[in-house]
């Protein structure tokens, strides 16, 4: 129950926060990265929540040391993300990625990643806590995507500062739908107009 109550209550909340872009994504357009880093933070935290779990209960671990170098590996993965996106970001390593059409790093580390779990299933899987592991290892694999979402935070105060740089590159940035579509119309109908 302690573990539930720990991974459910911000899981709850976060999912209460997202409503609101099911409502109106268009209106509150400016807060979605703030929301997508925060959301990636949580889930961060309840997969480590949930290997927390299966250290105590499925494979009996006992004494605090596991949960404090746990603790510390959290927080090195979140805070590590969002170093590589700040270096990324501001050596123009993102700008030169873009310019290739295509990469092959994403193929390289699918397969990277399937041969490493094809491994610990290899070695795991017929062993009495196998499949604790194995799930372990996966919630590890998932944490390192949630992680990854938590940059949208540096984003959105970059967004915010800079502004008038992303209305210059997306003007609708921010306005409601109707006022998007309306923007557009209105355009139409002057060009008709001139035409005429």
């Amino acid at each position: 129950m302690p573990f539930l109550l720990a991974a459910i209550v911000p899981a709850a909340l976060i999912t209460c926060w997202g409503i609101i872009y099911i409502i109106d994504p268009y209106k509150y357009e400016k807060s979605y990265y703030l929301y997508l880093g925060v959301y990636g933070v949580v889930n961060t935290y309840v997969f480590f929540v949930s290997i927390q779990k299966m250290l105590y209960k499925n494979l009996e671990i006992n004494g605090w040391s596991p949960f404090m170098f746990n603790i510390i590996l959290f927080i090195l993965l979140i805070l590590g993300m969002n170093w590589m996106n700040w270096k990324a970001l501001y050596s123009e390593t993102y700008y030169k990625l873009q310019q290739k059409s295509s990469i092959p790093v994403g193929w390289a580390s699918i397969a990277g990643a399937s041969y490493i779990l094809g491994q610990i299933i290899l070695s795991f899987v017929y062993t009495d806590s196998g499949i604790s592991i194995l799930m372990i290892v996966c919630l590890t694999l998932l944490s390192f995507f949630t992680a990854f979402l938590s940059i949208n935070i540096h984003r959105y105060f970059f967004i915010r500062k800079h502004m008038d740089r992303a209305l210059a590159i997306y003007p609708e940035f921010g306005l409601p739908k109707d006022e998007r579509h309306g923007n557009e119309k209105k355009k139409r109908k002057r060009k008709k107009k001139k035409k005429k």
